[in-house]
């Protein structure tokens, strides 16, 4: 089965059949348990590993930066599938493209989370991250932003931080034009969006009414031991992270500015409610709970929620996994509660 292959719908079909097969028939095909830092990687999600290994899917880091972000665009497809929704809007926020998912038997009013993609601050776009918005919307009843920032390394930073703080105004700003309640606007992002998730929340402070972190990267340049023992066959790689790094910060720019590594800020007063998410087998892992601890220690409301069995990404596979697709389902939850 080649990287090719995968595009054919057979083989999409077959892919997405084999990750829903009964969790005995995936145990034996994915091989014996894995078992990392006393936890279990989840069968289904091992057998994803397998499969797309078998394929020769590449790390999207270890290709030009076009192909790479075809690759990850092409897996996240994969992985996401068809998610409903009750409609789509295309919109310009502050120039950037934009997309306002509003979910089935919304009000004319209610409360909008702000969202930004994750990929490294390299790759994901508004398609990447399609599936899990209308999940997330659907599942939860909020309105959700979506937000096409600009990317390294033809926009390194300040670019992104800069984008997510003007996109999150601009909410405020037009709130009556998107039906969203400016009391109960939110921010959200996975990976790098989350660290652009968290740095709105320090700057917004009171006027953010919750904030979700889906494995964020907090520290750009953290040696944590997550990222010793899952950099290397648990889909985000070290490489990925240290290209991310290399695009994204300019040279000779301290990884401790909070703006690149909210881990490092000072925590105002007023700081949202946070739901923090970590994935067991993520090399982000331990940085994102050190970062829930700060903001808790802080005086800030947080709830941690580790997903044990789940890599970084779970996210975008809501389509062919069923433990991603329950962990994202429980993240909805959460995010209805919080807004």
């Amino acid at each position: 089965m080649s990287v090719e292959s995968l595009r054919h719908p057979v083989e999409k079909f077959a892919f997405v059949t084999a990750m829903n097969l009964p969790a005995g028939l995936q145990r034996r095909l994915a091989g014996r348990p894995v078992v990392v830092d006393g936890q279990t990687l989840a069968v289904d999600t091992q057998l994803m590993l397998r499969l797309t290994a078998l394929a020769g899917e590449p790390d999207p880091s270890a290709l030009s930066i076009p192909e790479g972000r075809a690759a990850l665009l092409r897996q996240a497809v994969i992985g996401g599938g068809t998610q409903k929704i009750g409609s789509v809007r295309t919109l310009t926020v502050g120039g950037l493209p934009a997309r306002l998912y509003i979910p089935t038997g919304a009000p004319a009013v209610g409360p909008l989370l702000v969202f930004f993609h994750g990929g490294g601050f390299v790759f994901g776009d508004l398609n990447s991250h399609d599936s899990s918005c209308r999940y997330l919307a659907e599942q939860a009843g909020v309105r959700l932003l979506a937000i096409d920032y600009r990317l390294a390394p033809e926009s390194p930073f300040p670019a992104a931080y800069d984008d997510a703080l003007a996109a999150f105004d601009w909410a405020h700003e037009h709130a009556a034009e998107i039906g969203a309640d400016p009391a109960r606007i939110g921010v959200g992002g996975d990976s790098a969006g989350g660290n652009l998730a968290a740095g709105v929340a320090l700057t917004a402070t009171a006027r953010c009414a919750f904030q979700l972190l889906i494995y964020p990267v907090v520290d750009m340049g953290a040696e944590t031991e997550s990222r010793r023992l899952f950099g290397e066959g648990f889909y985000l790689t070290t490489s990925f992270i240290a290209l991310a790094g290399r695009a994204y910060v300019p040279d000779g720019m301290d990884h401790r500015d909070p703006r690149l590594s909210p881990l490092f800020a000072e925590v105002p007063d007023d700081v949202a409610p946070a739901y923090v998410v970590t994935a067991g087998f993520d090399p982000l892992r331990d940085e994102g709970e050190a970062y829930g601890r700060k903001l808790e220690d802080a005086g800030v409301k947080v709830e941690m929620r580790r997903f044990p069995d789940q890599i970084h990404g779970f996210l975008n596979v809501i389509g062919a996994g069923r433990t991603a697709k329950a962990a994202v389902t429980e993240i909805a939850a959460a995010l209805k509660a919080g807004l």
